[in-house]
């Protein structure tokens, strides 16, 4: 491996080979996501928790201060949108030059594996991954389903992986499963991190399926909403960050959320 490639997943990716990434790109096909309306507010009190954060340029150039900031994985796929009829037929949206004019680490784009738009993907993923070698950037491949969630079991998304692997992605970002994660994982030789999908009715759930995937083999995630909008987000972020670097149980990152909660509370009280 390249030394320039090296070092930028070394900046992902800590020396324990577990990763913490928070997602804030929804907007680019979601608009003002709840509680992403003002992303600065949003992403500012979870930076210091954050092993890398996923975004696009507009949100990292408005909403990001150079001089406080953590390694950038940077979102360059998009051009479609809720209001459409397919979220599948996305088109990269972001050079690899402007990405380096970002100083990112690396670049992120989804794929549509199953769709009408599956080919079209796929392509966009191998060339990307061609401009990301010349210059030494990784690509993290997410394994997207667009509004088919039913496609989030293991079979689909072990397919998708190792598809994503073969074509030159360096990590995998793809759906927790509850039933056969471990053949996710196994069938895919790249790192893999999960994705958070919507918000879960506790936090004691994300804790529960952070900890189950780590345990068959995803070395870390890539979450937003399950983070940012819950309504102790740094708690939430820190208790998460205690499973994956710490090796936290579940119940111990429920006793830490809880812990810091009633701290924040009486703070603001």
């Amino acid at each position: 491996m390249e030394w320039g490639m090296a070092n930028r997943l070394a900046q992902l990716i800590a020396a324990d080979g577990r990763c913490l990434f928070l997602a804030v790109d929804h907007g680019y096909f979601q608009g003002p996501t709840h509680k992403l309306e003002e992303p600065r507010k949003t992403i500012e009190p979870l930076l210091p928790y954050a092993d890398a954060i996923f975004v696009t340029r507009g949100v990292l150039r408005s909403s990001v201060d150079p001089r406080r900031t953590r390694p950038i994985i940077l979102r360059v796929s998009g051009g479609v949108s809720m209001a459409g009829k397919d979220l599948s037929h996305e088109g990269i949206t972001t050079s690899m030059e402007e990405a380096l004019r970002l100083n990112a680490s690396a670049v992120g784009l989804s794929v549509f594996v199953g769709s009408e738009h599956e080919r079209e993907s796929l392509l966009n993923l191998s060339r990307l991954v061609d401009e990301g070698e010349k210059y030494g950037i990784p690509v993290m491949a997410v394994t997207a389903v667009g509004r088919e969630l039913e496609k989030r079991e293991a079979r689909f998304l072990a397919l998708a992986c190792r598809i994503a692997a073969e074509l030159g992605a360096r990590v995998v970002k793809t759906y927790w499963c509850a039933e056969g994660f471990e053949k996710v994982v196994q069938g895919c030789p790249v790192p893999v991190v999960m994705a958070g999908g919507p918000q879960v009715d506790t936090e004691r759930q994300v804790f529960d399926f952070v900890y189950d995937g780590l345990q068959k083999g995803a070395i870390g995630v890539n979450l937003g909403r399950n983070i940012w909008q819950d309504d102790f987000p740094v708690a939430m972020i820190r208790a998460l960050r205690a499973i994956i670097h710490d090796k936290a149980t579940p119940q111990q990152a429920e006793e830490l959320y809880y812990s810091l909660k009633k701290d924040e509370i009486q703070r603001i009280g």
